[in-house]
């Protein structure tokens, strides 16, 4: 979805499938927006992801806005697609997230924001961009599991990566995954618990990452715990893919609440799911 001045901006097709956009972006060209706002004012693009379409439509909507004069553009990008593909191995390989970031470039927005970008090469990669970080959301869910039970949850962050990222951000006692994966699959093979262990038994615990595909990361923290003893655990990720619906995750009766933003995750009628609006 792509929103201009949050705005969301209508996305049709000529019978051959091609972009029709006419009309699109009606408020920005409006006579009353040409007289209360000058050339210089800041115009913020939203985009949360949902297909690759949508990465034309933003490149013609702003080529478009740009030709009219307009050039202090703000991107708003909470989930960085392609992140995923951060490094290549083969020369085979693509790089994809090299070029999605220098198509981003060549657009020359005065800022491009993102939230808790799953790899670091991303930033690295792209001009003018800032880091939005979880913390304000992960603070509202120890809030509201604090209300439901009474005191605040233990931490816990499924490896390495995650508690270097988090634990500086949330001062409060956690622990953390160290998995053991097969290597020819990735598949995780076994998941151990490291840190303030003593601590689980009969406490909640909220698991943080970054990203939620299918959810096996979670399904394992939450059964490692689970044999710990802890009372009731809860998830946060910052980015949740629709797959998690598609997941065993959703049948986890070991994790009782799903938190997450609406970066790339549309659905609203999964009540296991709780969903922050960015």
């Amino acid at each position: 979805m792509i929103r201009i001045n949050d705005k969301e901006v209508s996305i049709n097709h000529f019978p051959d499938k091609t972009l029709l956009l006419k009309e699109a972006i009606t408020d920005v060209f409006s006579a009353e927006y040409r007289t209360t706002n000058d050339k210089n004012a800041p115009i913020e693009i939203k985009w949360n992801y949902e297909n690759n379409e949508e990465l034309l439509v933003l490149y013609f909507l702003t080529r478009h806005i740009q030709a009219a004069g307009y050039h202090n553009l703000i991107l708003k990008m909470p989930y960085i697609p392609n992140a995923r593909q951060d490094r290549v191995k083969n020369p085979e390989d693509v790089f994809t997230l090299k070029y999605f970031a220098e198509l981003i470039n060549s657009l020359n927005f005065t800022e491009v924001r993102v939230l808790d970008a799953h790899s670091n090469v991303s930033l690295a990669l792209i001009d003018r961009v800032r880091q939005d970080t979880p913390q304000s959301y992960i603070e509202k869910v120890i809030d509201e599991i604090e209300q439901e039970n009474g005191k605040k949850p233990l931490m816990f962050y499924p490896d390495e990566g995650a508690q270097k990222r988090y634990s500086g951000m949330i001062t409060l006692p956690y622990c953390f995954g160290i998995k053991n994966r097969d290597w020819s699959t990735g598949e995780i093979k076994e998941l151990s618990v490291a840190g303030e262990t003593e601590l689980i038994a009969g406490n909640d615990v909220l698991i943080v990452d970054d990203i939620c595909s299918y959810g096996g990361t979670f399904i394992h923290s939450a059964e490692a715990l689970a044999a710990l003893g802890a009372a009731k655990i809860y998830l946060f990720v910052s980015h949740c893919e629709e797959n998690a619906l598609r997941g065993k995750l959703c049948a986890c009766s070991k994790i009782k609440r799903i938190y997450t933003t609406d970066s790339i995750f549309q659905e609203r009628e999964n009540t296991r799911f709780k969903v922050f609006e960015l």
